[in-house]
């Protein structure tokens, strides 16, 4: 498909290591994307879902050892160790494709080796960067066709050119023993093995859209970042935009898909989203950051999404949808999972298709159970979506789950502040979560499994952003997890969470207040709108946005501990944000 002698050589050695039986090559035609699925289906690796409820909808099983993102199996291959930093785990380059080269040996033998070859963001756009993507799975090349944009039309716009990610997959023996998820910054490459499951195997998200672009960032000047992207558009139809990141649990999602409460619809406001997860970042000719979201598609958790919490993730769901270990409804041939709704069905198989009990108090569906969607699908998904320019970027916002220490709402008092703001990111654990419950988890921008180099060389480089955008956005951190005595939560959340948002946009442009605290600018309680919310008043407010000192002494000293883990890389002037907040908390 290919006259490109790079890509070709490449193929060449993957083909002599892993002996395929034959090569397909990946077009993008709906043709062959149709082929490849009755192939699957034949071979039971998909099932055809009920054609009415869920027209061109599957549903997958993986290898019950095989369900999720295996971080400690998750490595940084640099030349120098530093360069990979505390945070990542790291191999010797030579050593660790000595190592997988006897795992990848004869690997497909009996097997088709599928190439791939898919843009991260609009082909031919300036943002786009081009991977390929060898594997030996339909489930691999099914997944990618919706989250990525395939084909020929790819391979054409690389043109005889050497800059392309190289991604090399096999399932193996799916041996949770040898299972390996490599990558090489410096060589642009990828190599999974032994596994099945989407995040390990389709390249193109966390491994290449965070690790090795978060690296390519840092050396072309522009940002990788685990951020979603949405725009708000107010009656006179003006959009703003808005890149946020949270760590996982503290409804990214959920916020990326926001509908605005029924005070501002009735007004007029809308909200789009433009990315879910990703977030490329570059300086526009005019000065502002603009972003892009690098993906076609959502591969989202599903437990807990329904017509409450995500109406718009749920209607994304009902069409062209691959669902991976969720509930099977015989019944009608559907889907179900735990959070959906409160009627789970009698006749079913559970995630690891046994006949399942909803009354044996075993879950049907995994926690980690998936949806890849086409972002095509999503109701509220943004007019811009496909612009391959980007929109431009107002406000960054951070965001945690902390049940004491975070106000509401406050914002950075300048860039540098705002880099310090995003690297102290932090969650407490709960009761869902594995451990104790209450432990804070410092998560700095989102980052901490997803950067491809040294942590404090990635906050060296945000500062260094800070000096090349002309017209800054501002910085701000949420938290909508503030609790009561009762552990209760304070704030509704959800939809509600656009009553900040919106006053983080006054911000931006200087139409609303804002009270100094030793932390940031919080908002004055009667600033944030609480019309319509039951029990929310505008004490409620200010109870929300306080700052206690004793409490952010405390995580002062969390903070002087995680930067001592990170090593002599934090860059001075955070060290010096650190020591600011210390001597406003010690200030009378």
């Amino acid at each position: 498909m290919t006259s490109n002698k790079f890509v070709n050589t490449w193929i060449e050695e993957m083909k002599a290591l892993t002996t395929p039986d034959s090569v397909v090559w990946i077009d993008g035609s709906e043709a062959q994307i149709e082929a490849l699925t009755q192939q699957s289906l034949a071979a039971g690796e998909l099932q055809k879902l009920n054609g009415e409820k869920l027209p061109n909808c599957y549903i997958h099983r993986t290898a019950v050892n095989d369900v999720a993102r295996v971080e400690h199996r998750t490595f940084i291959c640099t030349r120098k160790k530093e360069d990979a930093g505390p945070t990542n785990n790291w191999m010797d380059p030579a050593e660790c494709y000595e190592k997988l080269r006897k795992l990848y040996k004869g690997s497909m033998k009996g097997r088709t080796m599928y190439v791939i070859p898919y843009s991260m963001g609009i082909v031919g756009s300036e943002f786009a960067k081009i991977g390929i993507e060898l594997t030996d799975s339909i489930y691999v090349v099914l997944n990618m066709n919706i989250m990525t944009r395939i084909g020929k039309t790819v391979i054409d716009s690389l043109g005889d050119q050497s800059d392309f990610v190289k991604g090399l997959h096999s399932k193996a023996d799916i041996d949770e023993e040898n299972r390996y998820i490599c990558h090489f910054p410096e060589d642009n490459t990828i190599w999974s093995i032994n596994s099945g499951y989407g995040g390990n195997v389709l390249l193109g998200k966390k491994c290449f859209a965070l690790r090795i672009a978060s690296f390519l960032g840092r050396n072309e000047g522009w940002m990788a970042e685990h951020m979603l992207i949405l725009g708000i558009e107010n009656p006179q139809g003006e959009i703003k935009y808005i890149a946020a990141a949270f760590p996982s649990a503290c409804g990214k999602t959920n916020l990326a898909m926001l509908i605005p409460p029924e005070i501002y619809r009735k007004k007029g406001y809308k909200v789009w989203c433009v990315g879910d997860d990703i977030a490329w970042l570059r300086i526009g000719p005019d000065g502002r950051l603009w972003a892009v979201n690098p993906e076609n598609g959502f591969f989202g958790v599903a437990p807990g999404t329904n017509e409450k919490s995500n109406p718009n993730a749920l209607a994304a769901t009902k069409r062209d949808t691959i669902f991976t270990n969720v509930v099977h409804n015989l019944d009608d041939n559907t889907v179900w999972w735990e959070g959906l709704d409160k009627n789970p069905p009698k006749n079913a198989l559970n995630w690891k298709g046994e006949k399942w009990d909803p009354d044996s108090g075993e879950k049907g569906a995994h926690p980690n159970s998936r949806f890849t969607s086409k972002a095509i699908n999503c109701p509220c998904i943004s007019p811009e979506f496909n612009n391959p320019n980007g929109v431009p970027i107002s406000a960054l916002v951070f965001g945690g789950r902390r049940a004491k220490t975070a106000p509401l709402v406050y914002q950075s008092t300048d860039w540098q502040h705002g880099v310090f703001v995003g690297s102290i990111m932090a969650s407490e654990t709960t009761a869902a979560a594995a451990g104790a419950v209450g432990v804070v988890r410092r998560d700095p921008m989102a980052m901490l499994p997803f950067c491809g180099y040294n942590m404090g060389e990635y906050f060296g480089h945000w500062l260094e952003m800070g000096k090349k955008i002309k017209k800054l956005p501002k910085i701000f951190n949420v938290n909508w997890f503030r609790t009561d005595e009762a552990g209760d939560f304070i704030w509704p959340g959800f939809g509600d969470n656009m009553r900040v948002l919106l006053w983080i946009l006054d911000r931006c442009e200087d139409k609303a207040d804002a009270v100094r605290t030793p932390i940031g600018y919080v908002p004055d309680p009667k600033d944030i709108n609480t019309e319509g919310l039951e029990g929310v008043t505008e004490a409620t407010v200010k109870e929300l946005l306080t700052v206690d000192k004793d409490v952010w002494k405390q995580e002062a000293a969390g903070i002087k501990e995680f930067y001592a883990s990170i090593g002599d890389t934090i860059p001075k002037e955070l060290h010096a944000e650190l020591d600011q907040l210390q001597k406003n908390l010690d200030a009378k």
